[in-house]
């Protein structure tokens, strides 16, 4: 069992001993370092905070203590209840809130639960911040409310403000999208995509919805992160079903993947290119992902006469580079599609809504379309972060023996070649290192991860 404390938040699966698992005790510590964090962030007596979660089955348990330490510190609280990361990020705007906390492990299994923290415009907290509430909670030093002073919960639904602001973008296009008459197969992986999908699709005019997977309870059919080997049941279900297409999303619908009409992967990572190529065919500019997504992005952004930028791992680090960047369009090559015009955060709604609407225009099948892009072949790995290994002994092993074209240590190491690239990072999320290779061959991806492991 595990607890994860870092500056994105707090994250850990659920029972077992205090600050060794995400207990009560580790949930009331760090909501309450929250709560001081936003009294001082803000300079405020009186704060007011959105909280909002995923099915998970300790979903429930986890919010009411959150939401009654935030009381006891005195904050008002608006509680969303079950909705997805973008609704509780657009919700602290809606709101006009100090700050946000969503509770969900996002596509880690059910044991798993976290505390993701929210600024007060519904952002991800950066390093500075998160630092400063790992400190507060090392502290354990809290000036609570006195009863006069407690907090007031406030219950509110934010699922239909989120859609109504979908829809009212220029470049989602609801007549057309009716027009087509599609059909389309929903895994919704038994939490809130089972709500917020189908809802979607409704009022986007798809009538021919099939979910699977479709009772929020928590009880995963399958393993929640939306990657090709979990995924047999949709793909098989798109074709059995005759769809035009299968739409995937994870526990708590940040990340968005699309299956092609013949049952294969659309690839988690060109769903952020196919959205990409639309935005700029319609409104031109800087586009940025991290640096462990797809190349295909680059192309992309190339054949539009517009350049592509590459930040650390993480969405806060992709949301500070994209407002540096003045980019149109951004995200992360796990599914995740960040548009700026709508709110600064990973949101599989926004990129339903875009997808369907070039989808549509196009006029073509999926395999079409993803024949249409350049062909990438990524290959994911991982090894144990065991106690003695030196991440940048690694990395300085690995830019001596190993020749590169061009190489960044904005984020690990990734080292770039003429026929693709490799990137070694310790994760922020699980005690690993993750090793990530592209290239125009399977077969070649493979062969650049095993170069890593063997120098390793």
């Amino acid at each position: 069992m595990t607890l994860i404390k870092s500056i994105s938040g707090i994250r850990g699966t659920i029972g077992g001993k205090s600050n060794e698992n995400l207990t009560p005790v580790d949930t009331v510590l760090f909501a309450a370092s929250f709560a001081m964090w936003c009294k001082q962030s803000v300079n405020k007596e009186k704060i007011k905070v959105v909280v909002g979660r995923d099915a998970r089955i300790s979903g429930e348990m986890v919010k009411n203590l959150i939401v009654n330490t935030l009381v006891a510190y005195g904050a008002d609280v608006v509680d969303i209840g079950l909705a997805t990361t973008p609704t509780t990020e657009m919700a602290v705007v809606g709101e006009q809130a100090d700050g946000g906390i969503i509770v969900t492990a996002s596509h880690n299994p059910a044991q798993w639960n976290a505390l993701k923290l929210l600024n007060r415009q519904g952002e991800f907290l950066n390093a500075t911040e998160g630092s400063k509430i790992l400190e507060m909670s090392e502290q354990q030093s809290f000036d609570f409310a006195t009863v006069d002073k407690l907090g007031q919960v406030l219950q509110k639904d934010y699922l239909l403000h989120h859609i109504e602001k979908t829809l009212q973008l220029p470049l989602v296009k609801v007549a057309e999208i009716k027009k087509r008459k599609l059909n389309i197969v929903v895994d919704a992986i038994n939490s809130v995509g089972a709500m917020a999908i189908p809802a979607l699709l409704e009022q986007l005019g798809v009538e021919n919805v099939i979910v699977l997977n479709g009772d929020a309870n928590g009880h995963f059919a399958h393993n929640p992160e939306p990657l090709d080997e979990h995924l047999s049941q949709i793909k098989e279900a798109v074709v059995r079903n005759k769809a035009d297409l299968g739409i995937v999303v994870d526990p708590d619908v940040d990340r968005l993947a699309f299956i092609c009409e013949d049952g294969s992967m659309f690839g988690e990572e060109y769903t952020l290119v196919a959205v990409a190529d639309y935005v700029l065919s319609k409104t031109p500019g800087t586009t940025v992902s991290n640096l462990s997504s797809s190349r295909a992005l680059d192309d992309v952004s190339a054949q539009h006469g517009c350049s592509c930028f590459h930040s650390a791992v993480g969405e806060v680090n992709v949301v500070q580079m994209m407002k540096e960047k003045n980019a149109v369009i951004g995200g992360e090559g796990n599914g995740g599609v960040i548009y700026p015009e709508l709110h600064y955060g990973r949101d599989a709604l926004v990129g339903v809504a875009l997808f369907l609407s070039y989808f549509v225009e196009k006029n073509t099948t999926m395999t079409q379309l993803k024949a249409s892009f350049p062909q990438y072949y990524m290959v994911k790995n991982k090894i144990d972060l065991q106690a003695g290994i030196d991440i940048k002994t690694i990395r300085e092993k690995l830019e001596q023996t190993i020749p590169y074209l061009a190489k960044s240590t904005l984020d690990g190491l990734r080292l770039d070649f003429a026929e693709g690239w490799v990137h070694i990072r310790p994760s922020n999320t699980e005690p690993i290192i993750r090793l990530y290779a592209e290239a125009k061959s399977h077969e070649k991806a493979k062969e650049f991860i095993q170069i890593i492991k063997q120098n390793l």
